[in-house]
Parts: structure tokens; C-alpha cells; sequence
């Protein structure tokens, strides 16, 4: 059966409203009891940012790295550091988790965008920045794609050097209206006939209201997608996942529906040139 990789991102953005009900995980205790029940139901990696206490991007590493060291004591999912986030911290602060051991996969926004009514930023300068210090502390990236062209610029850095073939798409769509790509299958079909021949992708869709976008992203052949509180609290129309351990039981549900199966941490490893852990 072909594996699907599962990510969740569990730690919802600050600012955003959180429906009755649902519990967004902000100490390392919770963070990580959160992520190891998401790890149980079938998810193989998780996404975290370096935040502070109340859920604030920081440089500060204390909150990060304790969550990651309770997460590791209990699991061997693979660790995923963001070098994102709209914030005012300096190109080095943003990929503080970088200096994490443990961290082996970071997203690499290949592109600046729209993003409400201000502009998230990320030039070829800063992207070339950060790629150099994913390769010298042996971190896999993750190239985040929010527009059609950004594809262009990551075969653009390859051919330059900057990323090493072969490549790992993860098309991040989602309302259109204020960022990124709408999320419909005629942009995501866009997408995937630009992807160069041997490249993996993987899906994120913000704000989703079910998981009709996932469902057509594996039916497509994405060997990847994202869930969790970060992006939506949501699995199907008006119904609200109470945990992000609940997205991931649905999901796996979905995948397996579809004649797939979701990929153990070492399968996943398998799939995105990460080393497997040593025993």
C-alpha cells in the first residue's frame, strides 16, 4: 500500500479564535502529551515553532526545546522546526530551532506573499540564508510553496546549488482572498504539473472547513499532508475536533478509505532522505 506521511502542526496561532471546546496546547507538558496522542493515532511528524509560555514566536529556545526532549522520551516522530511565521524577528532568530539537535526537517518558505493586509516576507537573499544553515546543521528542508511561481524558484535554487535534489514540495493553499493560492484542485492540478520529475510533495490547507482537499491531494499523489490546530479545527462541515489527536483518527481513516496506508516515522524518514534515528 502506498504511505501517506502525517505532520501536525498542534499548536494553534495566536490571535486566532479558538472555538468552545477545543484545548490549544501551549506549555511543553501539554504540547507534547498533545503530540504524542496524535503520534498513537498514526502521525509520524510534527511541526512546531519556537514560542514562548502564552503561544508568541521567541527566539528563546526554553519552551522549544523542552517540549522536543518530552516528545522524544516517548516517541520517534519526526521533528520538523518552522523558520516561518509572520513576526518581527531577524533572519537568524527565525531559524533559532536550527540549533536544536534534535530538530531534522524545517520549513523553507520559498517566496514572499500576501498575508492579510501586510506582506509576509521572504526574499531570495533571506531564503538563500536559510538554506545555508539547514545545510550545515544536516536539517532536511521542506520547501513551502504558496504560489505557482515559487516552484520556478525552487528549481531555480537547485540549479544554483542552494538545494539539494531531490526536492520536497509542500503547496500551502488556502482562502486565496488573503494570501496563498485558493484552495481547488484545478491550482493544486497547476501545481503538480510544474513539480520536476523524481520531486515529493505534501499538502497544507489553511483554514480548511473538511478534508475534501486532503482527500484530492492523495488521489493526485501527495505522499504528504498537514494537520492540525495551527491550520483548522475543523474535519468536516460545522464539525469541530475537540483535539488534534482527533484530526489525525479521522484522517487515518480517510487515507485508509482511499487504499493507503500512514507511514511509520522510519518510512518517513525513508521517503525524505532523513537519517534514521540511532538506537
Amino acid at each position: 500500500m502506498r504511505k501517506i506521511i502525517i505532520t501536525v502542526a498542534p499548536v494553534c496561532h495566536v490571535g486566532k479564535v479558538i472555538p468552545e471546546g477545543c484545548k490549544n496546547p501551549l506549555t511543553p507538558e501539554e504540547i507534547a502529551e498533545d503530540t504524542i496522542n496524535c503520534y498513537k493515532a498514526g502521525a509520524c511528524e510534527v511541526h512546531l515553532h519556537t514560542r514562548d509560555l502564552k503561544g508568541e514566536q521567541t527566539f528563546e529556545l526554553d519552551v522549544f526545546s523542552d517540549t522536543i526532549r518530552r516528545i522524544r522520551e516517548h516517541s520517534d516522530m519526526i521533528i520538523q522546526g518552522s523558520t516561518g511565521g509572520l513576526s518581527t524577528l531577524t533572519l537568524a532568530e527565525r531559524c533559532v530551532c536550527l540549533n536544536v539537535p534534535e530538530v531534522e526537517v524545517a520549513s523553507l518558505n520559498m517566496g514572499s506573499v500576501n498575508f492579510g493586509e501586510t506582506v509576509y516576507v521572504n526574499t531570495l537573499p533571506d531564503i538563500r540564508y536559510w538554506a545555508k544553515r539547514m545545510e550545515e546543521t544536516g536539517v532536511v528542508p521542506e520547501m513551502e510553496l504558496f504560489d505557482l511561481s515559487m516552484v520556478e524558484t525552487c528549481t531555480k535554487l537547485a540549479d544554483e546549488g542552494v538545494l539539494k535534489r531531490p526536492l520536497h514540495y509542500n503547496f500551502c493553499v488556502g482562502p486565496g482572498n488573503s494570501s496563498n493560492l485558493a484552495a481547488t484542485g484545478r491550482n493544486l492540478a497547476f501545481l503538480t504539473q510544474l513539480c520536476e520529475p523524481g520531486t515529493s510533495w505534501g499538502i497544507t490547507h489553511d483554514a480548511m472547513k473538511d478534508f475534501s482537499m486532503l482527500a484530492c491531494a492523495i488521489g493526485m499523489g501527495a505522499n504528504a499532508v498537514r494537520i492540525g490546530f495551527e491550520d483548522s479545527f475543523y474535519y468536516a462541515p460545522g464539525k469541530l475536533a475537540r483535539s488534534n489527536a482527533e484530526l489525525v483518527e479521522r484522517l487515518v481513516g480517510l487515507i485508509r478509505a482511499m487504499g493507503c496506508e500512514p507511514a511509520t516515522p522510519a518510512e518517513a524518514r525513508e521517503m525524505q532522505g532523513i537519517p534514521q534515528l540511532k538506537a
